[in-house]
């Protein structure tokens, strides 16, 4: 779903930037090998060659090629990025990589909820508790072989308030990040609850030597061997913005929850925010990651930026880890049809969700609750 949603994805993202007039800029992307790296950024190569899939709505797996990749060598890699270091002796070219103004991006978003019928949204909203809801004395002018009303009863409270709102919604879409898995966990036994793991990302802006040529995102070979996180974090990467800032990141930091965390729904929601403070402790670790491919840079030129939480649903030995929607019903068995009402909960919906986004909105409109409607 991962490959599937960014691919698709990526398309929507050019398209609705362009119908949008949302800054955006196609750089391209190198992932960059040493010696020893080669084996895996020919795999890479070789996968993305490999890449077939469908077109919306089809039930075809097979379709046209959809991302274009070339290996270079090292010498035909620093031409296009001279800074890089000699050990850099192969890369991959993904000339379709671009970068967008985000905030722009969710602001279209917005601008297309409030426009469109009946659109609306609740600023400053926390859903505080969700219950299954399913009427169950059918009235007389109700059919036998009509399903009784069920949905979902969610409470919610704006701002300040001391009183909550109640919502009946016939579907609900659960896409809270990192509140996901506690939004649904609401609603099941505590046994088959879902645990979260939390990976901390840091990100440093870089101003000083070693970059003064740079013109495309920059991606490492993820590590494979002692300390392989290939399946955990794409690497601290060079990437860039509009204005031609350059940043450095994310890295992975993982964080222990205490044991009580799940006692407490409040302070389940709240406490990877206490960690979203950017410092310096990693700045060194990640100068020392960068000369890896960009020798010159230096220690100075790195400081703090920002920094996030991914939604990590397994640990750190836990391997690859697929986007996850899980689809709840408010009978849970009972005379309504499991097809009606759903609940669509987006699970581990980190890197490359920005990319994915449009993509999975398709995948849950169209494949998830129009299946379920018809």
């Amino acid at each position: 779903m991962k490959t599937r949603l960014c691919l698709r994805g990526r398309d929507l993202m050019y398209q609705h930037c362009i119908s949008n007039d949302i800054p955006y800029r196609q750089t391209g992307k190198l992932v960059v090998a040493r010696k020893d790296q080669l084996p895996y950024l020919n795999g890479l190569h070789k996968k993305a060659q490999q890449l077939r899939l469908s077109e919306p709505n089809s039930s075809e797996d097979e379709g046209h090629p959809v991302l274009e990749t070339s290996i270079l060598n090292g010498k035909e890699a620093r031409n296009l990025e001279p800074d890089l270091s000699n050990d850099i002796e192969g890369a991959l070219w993904v000339p379709i990589t671009g970068i967008v103004d985000s905030h722009s991006f969710m602001e279209s978003l917005e601008k297309d909820i409030l426009d469109a019928e009946g659109g609306q949204i609740g600023y400053r909203t926390r859903v505080v508790r969700l219950d299954p809801y399913q009427r169950t004395k059918r009235p007389a002018h109700v059919p036998d072989f009509e399903p009784l009303e069920a949905g979902w009863v969610v409470q919610t409270v704006t701002g300040e308030a001391e009183d909550s709102d109640a919502i009946l919604a016939k579907t609900v879409v659960n896409a809270s990040g990192l509140s996901s898995t506690l939004v649904l966990n609401s609603i099941l036994p505590q046994e088959k609850r879902i645990p979260m793991y939390y990976a901390k990302g840091s990100y440093a802006k870089y101003s000083g030597p070693g970059v003064s040529q740079v013109k495309h995102l920059i991606y490492p070979c993820p590590e494979t061997g002692p300390n392989a996180h290939a399946f955990q974090s794409l690497g601290t990467h060079l990437t860039l913005d509009l204005n031609g800032c350059i940043r450095f990141g994310p890295d992975i930091q993982w964080i222990s929850a205490p044991d009580t965390l799940s006692s407490d729904p409040e302070e389940d929601a709240d406490f990877w925010t206490k960690h979203l403070v950017p410092d310096e402790a990693q700045l060194p670790q990640m100068y020392n990651a960068v000369t890896s491919y960009l020798p010159g840079v230096s220690l100075e030129g790195f400081q703090p930026d920002y920094c996030g939480m991914r939604p990590k649903l397994v640990p750190p030995s836990g391997g690859f880890q697929d986007f996850v929607f899980r689809v709840d019903h408010p009978n849970q068995g009972g005379i309504i049809g499991k097809d009606f009402s759903p609940m669509v909960s987006l699970l581990g919906i980190e890197s490359p969700g920005l990319t994915s986004s449009l993509g999975i909105a398709e995948w849950v409109v169209d494949r998830i609750i129009s299946r379920s409607s018809a």
